[in-house]
């Protein structure tokens, strides 16, 4: 099995529906966080958190944070399990939100959870 790359993602809540995003690569507000850009440095992570409170006074997202993460195959688990419930959506029926559509987190619970 490979090695997980760790480090921060930025997630907040887009403010034209309350959905839980991630910032990607480009720039952009993903509800997928396998999408999500990992920074791996101290300096990496305070450009996203920039680039966040950017988003924050074009009134795009709202209460953004950095988030502890790693990435394994191309999957994305959030360390704490709270960002992992955030990134599966509501957790009351999972005939609803991105269970449902078959979007959610697959790497959201390690192995035995």
């Amino acid at each position: 099995m490979s090695t997980p790359e760790k480090g921060q993602l930025v997630t907040a809540n887009r403010l034209r529906d309350g959905i839980a995003v991630f910032l990607t690569r480009g720039g952009e507000w993903s509800e997928v966080i396998d999408d999500a850009v990992l920074a791996q440095e101290p300096q990496a992570a305070a450009a996203l958190e920039a680039r966040a409170r950017e988003d924050e006074r074009k009134t795009i997202v709202t209460g953004s944070y950095l988030v502890d993460a790693e990435r394994l195959e191309g999957r994305v688990r959030a360390a704490h399990i709270r960002e992992r419930m955030r990134a599966l959506g509501p957790t009351v029926r999972l005939d609803l939100g991105k269970q449902a559509e078959g979007k959610g987190a697959g790497f959201a619970a390690p192995e035995g959870e």
